[in-house]
């Protein structure tokens, strides 16, 4: 039940929620003053209401203070914020942040939470490796002490829930994935560095990626600011580490047609695919996304209405596009309709073979049993495609920067540009792509001094 106490006409009410690991009593609080012309039945009246609504709100965790910890916060921000209020990618991708964030502050109780700690909380990241992706080879010192203990590689199969195949493979010094290493590592009570190097060294994370953990940690104060857990935001006294801009990695023209010229080596969907990409700018997930009731045929136009993403535990998804100028509709030069049409001529005939095997979603590009591609294999493909030729190191959404950057360097008004990218505006599309601006406006300058002056003489030609 609450207490309440007056003290110089203000009302304090407490409510205890039980006791701590250290035999502490929990108590929450909160402070009522009455207005100003309120009669003595009335305060006593207005008061009681304040305490019943109070306790009822303790007892049912809707009210925090600043003595919880930020791993306690998070929780309560991922599940009364983020899970009804972020797409699930970025949900995924913030929890998947939040594991390298509270070994560090997690244990800090929020109005204990200073600026210093989160200075040192990107001091660490800045010494963290980057595992993500990478692949692990079991040491030798792995392999002494396995045949020592006369353990079996069926006994770790059972033991590990994997497949034989895959513990074969460790023994052969074929690269795995870090959680099937843990889970053997776990098994066998194994260090996991000791037992395991990485397949390729590993990288420091960049000073963009402790950008991405720093502005997730002010994030989660600024809500507990709004939820008034804590009276301000420590993250907010510290700066952030500097970012270098990097410039968009992009195909030239030549670059470009050398592409087109080796894809059509490639199956069929991969060409089309791929092909798309450069004529369109779509991002990946767009791509993915596309349907054939999207297809204007008459007007050589197609409409962007979704997205096609994946999150584990999730799995693939369809999603809204990622702003609402993201929505649009665009032409397409008639190549990319003629590449649409033999590919819809080539589906049509594996949807037949595929029989009652298929099922129709109307997408455009599918997996075999035609439900809905996953994005992942797009990327994976065009990296392999790419290590096979002498192009660029680029990366699948390269092809969107290619796209965009010819339109540019070809004086297409940067209006349309933007909204043919589904940018939210001229001025997204402008930083991105500043190197390209600066270059047209060079190219521009010169044909203007070339116009104006086509003796090359320094004076400007006599015009009568």
């Amino acid at each position: 039940m609450a207490s309440i106490t007056e003290r110089n006409g203000k009302y304090f009410i407490m409510v205890s929620t039980g006791y701590d690991s250290t035999g502490k009593q929990i108590r929450k609080t909160m402070t009522y003053k009455p207005e100003p012309g309120m009669t003595q039945k009335q305060i006593e009246k207005a008061v009681n209401e304040q305490a019943v609504v109070f306790e009822k709100k303790v007892m049912s965790g809707q009210v925090l203070d600043g003595g919880v910890t930020f791993a306690d916060f998070s929780e309560r921000w991922l599940r009364d914020y983020a899970e009804p209020n972020l797409a699930p990618k970025t949900l995924s991708r913030y929890k998947a942040m939040l594991k390298r964030i509270l070994p560090e502050v997690g244990h800090i109780k929020l109005d204990k939470l200073q600026p210093h700690h989160i200075v040192e909380l990107n001091s660490s990241l800045s010494g963290d490796k980057n595992r993500r992706g990478i692949a692990f080879i079991a040491t030798q010192a792995f392999f002494a002490d396995f045949e020592k203990n006369g353990w079996t590689r069926e006994w770790l199969s059972r033991e590990t829930g994997k497949h034989i195949n895959t513990i074969y493979n460790i023994f052969n010094r074929v690269p795995v994935a870090e959680p099937t290493a843990q889970t053997v590592c776990d098994v066998l009570g194994y260090n996991f560095d000791k037992a395991f190097e990485p397949s390729k060294p590993l990288q420091g994370i960049t000073n963009k990626t402790i950008t991405h953990h720093f502005r997730l940690v002010s994030t989660i104060l600024t809500q507990a600011v709004y939820w008034q857990v804590i009276p301000s935001n420590p993250a907010s006294r510290v700066k952030p580490p500097k970012v270098a801009r990097a410039e968009a990695k992009y195909l030239d023209e030549k670059q470009t047609l050398k592409l087109l010229q080796l894809l059509e080596k490639e199956s069929v969907m991969h060409k089309t695919m791929i092909k798309l990409f450069i004529y369109s700018g779509l991002r990946r997930g767009e791509l993915c996304g596309l349907e054939w009731k999207d297809i204007d045929w008459d007007n050589n136009m197609i409409s962007v209405r979704r997205s096609s993403q994946y999150v584990p535990n999730k799995g693939i998804f369809t999603k809204e596009t990622k702003t609402k100028t993201s929505d649009r509709t665009i032409k397409l030069p008639s190549q990319a309709f003629d590449l649409l049409q033999e590919y819809r001529v080539w589906q049509l005939e594996y949807r037949f073979k595929a029989g009652d095997r298929w099922e129709d979603t109307d997408r455009i590009f599918t997996k075999a049993d035609g439900t809905p591609l996953h994005p992942d294999s797009v990327t994976q493909y065009f990296s392999n495609f790419v290590s096979r030729t002498d192009l660029p190191q680029i990366s699948i959404h390269s092809l969107r920067h290619t796209n965009i950057t010819l339109q540019i360097a070809a004086g297409v008004p940067l209006r349309t540009v933007a909204f043919r990218a589904g940018h939210a505006s001229t001025a997204v599309t402008g930083v991105v792509y500043s190197h390209v601006i600066r270059s047209s406006e060079e190219k521009a300058a010169q044909i203007l001094e070339d116009i104006l002056n086509p003796m090359g003489n320094g004076q400007s030609r006599n015009i009568v």
